[in-house]
Order: C-alpha cells, then structure tokens, then sequence
C-alpha cells in the first residue's frame, strides 16, 4: 500500500511542530516524520560569519529537488537516507537519518507547499496559521534555547529575511492548503478533524 503524504506548512514558529508531535503520539509507527529543514544546503564552504548572514527563508536555501526525489522513493516503498543539518554551526552534520515507508509521511516545512512539484507528491495539504507576533515571540525562545542564538541576532534576523520572506513566500502558499489550521497547535479540535482524516487512510 502507497504511503498517505501530508504536508505540514506554515510561518516560522506557528506551531507545525507541536501539530506533527500531536499526529506521531496518536499514530507512533504509522507515522514517518520528514523535516524540509534537513535539507538546507551545506555550507562548509563559508566562514560562520557567512553563514549566519544567509537567508534561510528563501526557497533556494533548500535542496528541495534531494527532497522531491526522496518522497518519490518513499512513494514507492523504498526506504531513504535523509541528510540532517546542525543549526548551532549553519551547515549540515555528517550523519544522515534513515526513513523508512509508513501509512502516513507527513513532511512538514515553512516552504513546502510553495513547490509545485513537492506539492503534486501529497495527498493533503495543511497549513498552519498563527499570528505574526505569537511566532516572532516563540521563536525568540526556541532559537535561545535551542539554537544558542542571541535576541539581537534573531530580530535582526527576522526583519531582515524571515519576515519579508514569509510575506512573499510562506503566506502565499495558503491558498494550496486542504486544510488551514488558525491558532497553531493550540487548535485541539482542528488537531482532531486532521487524526479523524488520517485514520481513514490505512
């Protein structure tokens, strides 16, 4: 049976990723999670000052077409080797993740519903929306915590690409959706409708 592949859209910091750990509790082994983030390019090349001064937002950060190819396989019920990148050094680890085929994929991503070809590889496509001050404010705390980045470069950040880029390409692949889920992942009913959905599908 061809896996179910749901992609999971949305602005930085509006909730996806509380939406997919919500679908990999209800589902455990039914579900493969792919994060369109793994597939930043590497940039060994630059210097991390270089690094930290890309824009991140933009399509052409991603290896998208690395990532079309491998829902294709995983389509096919071919397992893959997906690439992971380290946001504390802004490049790619040396250590890939193994995905192998589940009922439902779900790849989730600010930009994965603004590809038309990564788009065509879904079943279903979900954007989750939240206001711009609720996800400037979560991701202050995640990219301290987690990331080990300081408030002035992550304002910095956010008004120099994260924002623009959101308007420009985030905010408009809305209109692809199946289903928008306003709130984030603070939604419990949207959350319910979404598991409903997906349990129909193996």
């Amino acid at each position: 049976m061809r896996p179910y592949i749901v992609g999971v859209a949305g602005g930085s910091a509006s909730g996806k990723t509380e939406i997919v750990r919500a679908l990999k509790k209800h589902f455990d082994d039914k579900i493969e999670i792919i994060e369109h983030d793994n597939y930043y390019y590497a940039h060994d090349d630059l210097s991390m000052e270089q690094r930290a001064s890309l824009n991140y937002d933009h399509p052409s950060s991603f290896e998208t077409n690395l990532l079309i190819e491998h829902l294709k396989k995983i389509s096919n019920n071919e397992e893959i080797d997906i690439p992971t990148y380290d946001f504390t050094i802004h490049t790619r680890s040396s250590e890939t993740v193994h995905k192998t085929p589940k009922p439902i994929v779900i790849v989730e991503g600010i930009l994965v519903l603004e590809n038309e070809q990564l788009r065509n590889l879904m079943d279903m496509k979900v954007f989750v929306d939240c206001d711009n001050d609720v996800r400037l404010k979560r991701r202050i705390t995640r990219d301290v915590v987690e990331r080990q980045r300081t408030i002035e470069s992550i304002l910095t950040q956010y008004m120099d690409t994260v924002k623009p880029m959101h308007e420009l390409f985030v905010e408009p692949s809305k209109k692809y959706a199946d289903l928008i889920i306003p709130k984030g992942g603070k939604n419990k009913i949207a959350i319910d409708v979404l598991i409903n959905h997906l349990s129909t599908k193996y």
